[in-house]
């Protein structure tokens, strides 16, 4: 699996997404192919993408470029930021209750 150094975000033809290096060279090359907006930070050790997004959730990145970083975290971390409601695992509990006494009852 590959590790990067380098991370942040950039525009392209309208579209912000986050951006992955190994150093700060890479702002020469999204330059010179029509980036804008780019912002790249050194990471504080080498990591892998799905490393990266959830670092870049703890940045001033964050704020800043929200949704492109949320889009990345469900990209390379699946839907590891599910949030779940007390009154879902009351519910879940209940049902699983239910179903334990259907099935003590029926045997």
């Amino acid at each position: 699996m590959s590790l990067f150094k380098v991370a942040g975000v950039s525009t392209l033809q309208g579209k912000t997404k986050v951006r992955f290096a190994n150093d700060l060279t890479r702002v020469k090359m999204l330059t010179k192919h029509g980036h804008t907006n780019i912002e790249l930070l050194d990471l504080p050790k080498a990591m892998t993408k799905p490393e990266v997004v959830a670092y870049l959730k703890t940045t001033d990145l964050y704020g800043k470029f929200t949704d492109a970083i949320n889009a990345a975290d469900e990209k390379y971390n699946g839907s590891a930021t599910v949030k779940v409601s007390m009154d879902a695992l009351k519910a879940r509990a209940e049902a699983v209750k239910s179903e334990a006494e259907v099935a003590v009852n029926a045997s």
